[in-house]
């Protein structure tokens, strides 16, 4: 007789997990972002991340780059039209590639378009911290192209340049909670 393995529920540890962008300006310099408001799930097989359903979702809402009024034009129609579409939401699968190494791959949705994506994982490991909770670390890297996804605002520079470049970096350091 064969047993199924169990489900075991994951959930993102706000405090102990940042998502950050990174974008080039006027291609001379980069512009860092975060979202300060989040959530996800992780549903994996017992302590084994291979095969893992992830889900996660930001609260456009929550964009800082530490400038009020880029803030302010972030949320606006011109980007990620905050008011009609105030999440950006992500699900997929996280496959292991060697050692440490994983690839998650699913769906993100910005401003009702979804898109295939692939990000690269780095596993850090699990450890139980000193009140007996078994938490999970990992490091998420990607990158999209903004205008697959409707952002599409740009203004030119006099030489011709963008004034925002079309790549945007992703970097998530996530902790994630047994439960």
């Amino acid at each position: 007789m064969t047993t199924a393995a169990v489900q075991t529920k994951w959930a993102i540890d706000p405090t102990h997990t940042e998502v950050q962008f990174k974008v080039k300006h006027l291609v001379i310099a980069t512009v860092t972002g975060f979202f300060k408001k989040f959530s996800g799930s992780v549903e994996s097989n017992g302590d084994d991340f291979d095969g893992a359903s992830v889900a996660f979702s930001l609260d456009v809402n929550s964009i800082d780059t530490n400038q009020p009024d880029r803030d302010g034009h972030l949320k606006s129609a011109d980007f990620f039209a905050a008011e009609q579409f105030p999440t950006l939401d992500f699900n997929g699968t996280l496959v292991k590639q060697s050692g440490d190494e994983y690839k998650l791959t699913g769906d993100l949705t910005i401003r009702g378009t979804t898109k295939p994506i692939e990000f690269a994982v780095e596993f850090g490991g699990t450890m139980v911290d000193p009140w007996g909770n078994t938490k999970a670390g990992f490091e998420i890297n990607g990158k999209i192209s903004r205008k697959e996804y409707g952002l599409t605002w740009n203004a030119l520079t006099e030489s011709g340049g963008m004034v925002v470049s079309e790549d945007v970096r992703i970097h998530i350091n996530a902790e994630l909670a047994k439960g």
